[in-house]
């Protein structure tokens, strides 16, 4: 009896091995399937001063109207078409195809690439949102300004001398890496070649005044952006201010 019982039991193993064995790589091909990234999108783009929707793989991911950015967002990862249409009518203004980082940051920022009406070109940056030292808050400068000097700096400004660079010479259209800075209020400016300011960016409003504090722990992105031949000066070359986290 006891033989036959360890048979039937070895029968039993062997039978439901194929099955734990095939569970076992489904498992498997689950963790390395494409999984998400997490996106935020921008709308820096004044040459299509309208809301705009922003789609990935034809799913739309938000609506934005100009100067307003998402919160990251989930979306599929690797290349992935992304379009920027206008809301309204669903015209679309810019598709390209874009590489979304398995389980990583990126901004997706839709500029003005040139003087041209209603163009619309796409930034895609990559987000390192690793927390700061502690005491520490982290920046970064991407300059999205058609027209505006190139390469600029981020500033401290300085009552007594030559504004205090902090980011130095980002091109149009890129970003900076982050940067990690002592937090407390500054009095950033964007400045060209010879130290001349190109804009303010103050409280990070797009107003150009003021000072913003920076906390600790916090992660942000100066960004330029607007054209600089715009007859609209709310249209014209401004710095704001994003929070990452």
């Amino acid at each position: 009896m006891t033989t036959l019982t360890t048979a039937f039991r070895r029968y039993l193993l062997l039978a439901t091995l194929p099955a734990a064995l095939a569970f076992s790589g489904c498992g498997k091909d689950n963790d390395n399937g494409p999984g998400n990234g997490r996106v935020m999108a921008v709308h820096a783009a004044a040459s299509a001063n309208v809301r705009v929707k922003v789609l990935v793989n034809n799913s739309e991911i938000g609506q934005l109207n100009y100067g307003q950015n998402s919160s990251y967002l989930n979306a599929p990862a690797g290349a992935q078409e992304v379009k920027i249409n206008v809301a309204a009518s669903d015209q679309n203004a810019v598709t390209q195809t874009v590489t979304i980082e398995r389980d990583k940051n990126q901004s997706l920022f839709a500029y003005a690439p040139n003087t041209t009406a209603n163009a619309v070109a796409l930034l895609a940056v990559s987000d390192d949102l690793a927390a700061p030292t502690a005491g520490k808050a982290k920046i970064r400068l991407v300059h999205l300004g058609q027209g505006a000097a190139s390469p600029v700096n981020l500033a401290q400004a300085s009552a007594s001398g030559a504004p205090v660079n902090v980011i130095p010479t980002v091109a149009f259209p890129t970003a900076s890496a982050f940067v990690e800075i002592t937090p407390g209020d500054y009095n950033f400016v964007v400045t060209n070649s010879t130290n001349a300011t190109v804009t303010s960016v103050g409280n990070g409003t797009g107003a150009g005044t003021g000072t913003r504090n920076y906390a600790a722990g916090k992660i942000y992105t100066v960004l330029v952006r607007g054209v600089a031949s715009s007859l609209d000066q709310t249209l014209q070359p401004r710095a704001t201010v994003i929070e990452n986290n």
